[in-house]
């Protein structure tokens, strides 16, 4: 259940390989606006990652043919990134990027929102952004992995937006994924597990306009809303310590 349980040096690394996927965004963020493609964006992150001695853990992974996800407007996760998706005025994207660093992973994603947005997708962003921040300030030891789903959906069915139930957060460290699996919604099973110090995993809340449900295109990877809603997701990787929680994909100081 909690194998992704790691010593203090461990975390040293993991928050070196969290500031490089956190240095990369901040690298790529400028240039995502109207007229890039998501192929584009899927070079400028190889590269980033090549000329800081990484690379990309998703590249290859189970046959996964590029470096990153690119989720737009309907997709809830798993788009692949391609030279004639061109993001235009009014689209959301999320980028999301796990990188390998002497060993160890870091996993994060991030919304963009390109030109004019309508005001319910800024709400679905923000709705989404504002659930993650909050499912992490309630971690730390002894606090049952039930109560990140918990606090999601409190923040979350206010607004009227649906949950995604098809995919999980996950444990993460010296393997891309690994137990324990992070509900982002509410479930009794997950009452009794609790997080402990040393324990690393992703939060990833998915959060649509309208059905949780998703469906697969022919390329086996892209998920997207059954009836066209738009979705997003925020992702950290987040270590339990002895008093709380820290963010490893953050930028360091």
């Amino acid at each position: 259940m909690l194998a992704s349980v790691y010593a203090p040096k461990d975390f040293k690394r993991l928050h070196v390989v969290g500031d490089l996927v956190a240095r990369c965004f901040d690298h790529i963020s400028d240039h995502i606006r109207a007229g890039i493609s998501t192929g584009e964006i899927d070079s400028m992150v190889a590269d980033f990652l090549k000329a800081n001695g990484a690379k990309s853990s998703d590249l290859g992974y189970m046959g996964y043919p590029k470096n990153i996800c690119t989720s737009v407007n309907d997709v809830i996760v798993h788009g692949i990134p391609r030279d004639d998706v061109i993001l235009k005025d009014g689209d959301i994207v999320n980028v999301d990027l796990t990188a390998e660093y002497k060993g160890f992973h870091g996993d994060a994603s991030r919304m963009f929102m390109i030109g004019n947005v309508s005001n319910r997708a800024r709400e679905l962003v923000q709705t989404c952004h504002d659930a993650l921040n909050a499912a992490i300030s309630i971690c730390g030891p002894g606090v049952p992995l039930s109560e990140i789903g918990k606090t999601i959906e409190q923040v979350v069915k206010p607004h009227g937006f649906s949950i995604s139930r098809d995919f999980v957060g996950h444990g993460i460290g010296k393997v891309m994924h690994d137990e324990p699996q992070i509900y982002h919604f509410y479930d009794k099973r997950w009452d009794k597990v609790k997080m402990v110090p040393g324990l690393v995993f992703t939060i990833e809340p998915m959060i649509n306009t309208g059905s949780a449900e998703c469906k697969i295109d022919a390329d086996g990877w892209t998920a997207r809303t059954v009836d066209g809603g738009l979705s997003a997701q925020w992702e950290h990787t987040i270590g339990i310590t002895e008093d709380g929680a820290i963010i490893f994909t953050e930028a360091m100081n």
